[in-house]
């Protein structure tokens, strides 16, 4: 059984078509606190205090990272997104924080950040100005980085605006050998596809072997809409972006949004359990010091946090469309699978899935052992292939199941399953 766990290993690791940046970082899903979807380019601290961007909120939220569970659940990282320097550089051609929002200056706030035992995330743009109009970084890579470093920054989230997209893979190789010349560990999340898309299908070997994570698509927004659309880009391009995901190099469809107000409850289940299934960075932006017990126990979720760090680090795919269900599959260590099944009709009630009809459950043969973890966590116990198994999934919401095959038969359906999935993802990127 170890024996076709290890070539299962090995086989998703030859899969994929270039070796990680080789950083040491990122080898699992990044998880973390994001600013820009909840509180975007909120810069009026005279009339909105608590909620502009500044020192103050993100000392906010690691304080409450480290109070209420969330570092303890995998959440470490608290990043700075837009709006937070100085219109101008300074005399030595160095970013500098707005002295009025940030008057203690981006190291002082690392070390408050690391006295709460996480790790600080700052913002910056491979052109000539950020998305807000900020100084960019065009020209002063090693500058930037070097600052960054002695900031003490842990991320960089690099954006793609006000550049020509012709030199943008250039820039992004530029600012990553400029991180690694300074000597610290600094995660780089990249946007490098995002803006290539428009006019050509981007160089995932490069990009991979470039960056810790990557944006493809449209920025995330507070809807479910939205939400559906970063999916549905996902599963249409998965055979070009999946065999470059794993440890070192994530593809990040951008930020969960849940406990803010656009998604229902079972819409934030579905997107917590998708991005689980995808490997996706897990980035929150939301407002920890005011968040419902729900969506923080979604969350912080164990079984569904244990889904995105799996150490296998093989990224899940869109397997199967049935009767307005979605199936998504994910192959996970020691020969597990995850499986998530979404609702998408979004009229009337709850509506019976049979698990059998997932393209996965040939793994159970002769047996398995099936946990549901959403919508409520259940073990199902030993199943078969005739077993009778009908789980029910509301409007827009999500099923999310693991099934552990429990004999070396199974093990070898299973190897053989997966042999046929990494077979039809192979491409030449």
């Amino acid at each position: 059984m170890c024996g076709v766990v290890l070539v299962l290993a090995v086989l998703g690791a030859a899969s994929r078509a270039a070796h990680a940046l080789d950083n040491g970082l990122a080898l699992k899903p990044t998880m973390g606190w994001l600013h820009w979807e909840r509180f975007m380019c909120n810069i009026d601290c005279d009339q909105d205090p608590n909620n502009c961007i500044s020192e103050r909120l993100y000392m906010q939220m690691a304080d409450v990272m480290a109070m209420e569970g969330w570092k303890e659940a995998g959440y470490e990282y608290v990043c700075i997104d837009d709006c937070w320097p100085s219109h101008q550089r300074d005399a030595h051609g160095r970013l500098q924080a707005d002295p009025k929002r940030f008057p203690g200056g981006i190291k002082k706030l690392a070390d408050y950040v690391h006295s709460k035992g996480l790790k600080l995330g700052i913002y910056a743009d491979v052109g000539k100005n950020t998305c807000a109009g900020y100084p960019g970084s065009l020209g002063h890579y090693e500058t930037d980085a070097q600052t960054f470093a002695e900031w003490e920054v842990d991320l960089l989230k690099f954006d793609g605006c006000f550049m020509n997209w012709t030199l943008l893979g250039e820039g992004y190789m530029n600012m990553s050998r400029a991180l690694n010349k300074t000597g610290r560990s600094i995660l780089y999340s990249c946007e490098w596809p995002l803006y290539e898309w428009p006019f050509h299908k981007p160089n995932y070997t490069a990009i991979r072997e470039t960056c810790n994570h990557w944006r493809s698509f449209s920025d995330v927004y507070d809807s479910w809409s939205s939400v559906k659309s970063i999916l549905d880009w996902t599963a249409s391009h998965q055979d070009i972006i999946v065999p470059s995901a794993g440890p070192g190099g994530w593809n990040d469809p951008d930020m969960l949004v849940i406990g803010n107000f656009g998604l229902s409850h079972d819409q934030q289940e579905s997107q917590m359990a998708l991005w689980a299934i995808m490997a996706a960075p897990l980035l929150m932006s939301n407002d920890l010091r005011d968040i419902c017990p729900r969506s923080k126990a979604l969350l912080q979720n164990r079984h569904i946090i244990a889904i995105s760090q799996d150490p296998l680090g093989r990224q899940g795919s869109r397997t199967a469309k049935v009767q307005s269900f979605e199936v998504w599959e994910r192959p996970l260590s020691q020969g597990r699978l995850a499986v998530a099944v979404l609702n998408k009709q979004e009229i009337g009630g709850p509506r019976g899935f049979a698990i059998q009809a997932a393209p996965g459950w040939k793994v159970c043969d002769p047996q398995c052992n099936v946990t549901q973890i959403l919508p409520q966590y259940k073990e199902l116990g030993v199943l078969t292939p005739q077993s009778n198994v009908v789980i029910s999934v509301n409007p827009s919401g999500t099923a999310l199941l693991t099934i552990t095959p429990v004999s070396s038969d199974s093990q070898r359906l299973h190897t053989r399953y997966w042999l046929d999935t990494i077979k039809h993802n192979q491409v030449t990127l």
